[in-house]
């Protein structure tokens, strides 16, 4: 069984692999475009140290976290926030922005891992244990991750960390409903996914009729928006469980436009 530092570790492990997306582009790469309509690289990378910035405050500084975050629901008014700190970050010179996504990184990375595993941190709606959030810091890797390799022609190689954010995507199951204003159903999911090792991963009931089997990595790329469902390993056996995967997001607020069919070559 994982520990909370565990997890930690994982974390920072992650955000190092994002680090060397980046730490030998030059000045005009940091302008690629990504596949985030409006995003580049610079974007990406500033998003990515203002959430780890915040992440930091929420458990190192609970009081100033929500402070600053009054009124911020998670939806719409969060992605606002966002994108108004991107302005004070995608200003700066690459070499800036990187030591700055460094520092962010380290001492979010830093004060999570200093908060007891039975307490919680401050978040957007609700307070959540330390590795969640830091499972939730994955995720944000994971996607923004993704989107600069794919604007770079980098293939990236998962390992079964994955697995944690398999849990975070099944955790959050219902924000694609929230998302679209629908009810989520009543019944429960089963999950079989099979992590890059070809451990497999399992969550719900054996006997549910709502099913999502798969590629494990495939799952976090449709969980995070970052791949369609047609372009992926990835299969459904129930009405509900197929409806989903055109819904599927790991993360509140609005849905974004998502990737086309075929944008990204069939696995």
């Amino acid at each position: 069984m994982s520990s909370p530092q565990d997890v930690i570790d994982a974390l920072s492990t992650d955000a190092h692999e994002v680090d060397r997306l980046v730490a030998e582009l030059g000045e005009s790469e940091w302008d690629t475009p990504t596949p985030a309509p409006g995003w580049t690289v610079k974007d990406q990378i500033g998003h990515l140290a203002f959430i780890f910035r915040i992440a930091g405050m929420a458990a190192g500084e609970p009081k100033a976290f929500t402070a600053m975050t009054a009124g911020i629901d998670g939806g719409g008014a969060f992605d606002a926030a966002v994108n108004a700190a991107l302005a004070d970050y995608v200003g700066d010179p690459a070499e800036v922005l990187l030591a700055r996504w460094r520092a962010e990184r380290d001492t979010g990375i830093k004060q999570l891992a200093a908060v007891p595993a039975d307490q919680v941190v401050p978040w957007l709606v609700n307070p959540l244990p330390p590795s969640v959030l830091a499972c939730a810091g994955m995720m944000e890797l994971f996607a923004h991750g993704q989107d600069i390799a794919d604007a770079l022609g980098v293939v990236r190689t998962h390992t079964d960390r994955i697995a944690y954010l398999v849990e975070f995507a099944v955790r959050t199951k219902d924000f694609g409903y929230q998302a679209r204003n629908l009810t989520p159903p009543d019944e429960e999911f089963r999950f079989e996914l099979v992590s890059p090792s070809g451990r497999i991963l399992t969550s719900g009931p054996e006997d549910a009729g709502q099913r999502i089997t798969g590629s494990a990595a495939d799952f976090c790329l449709l969980a995070t928006r970052r791949r369609h469902r047609d372009d992926l390993d990835l299969g459904a056996v129930g009405a509900e469980a197929d409806r989903w995967l055109d819904i599927a997001q790991a993360y509140r607020g609005p849905a974004g436009a998502g990737r086309r069919p075929g944008q990204f070559r069939v696995r």
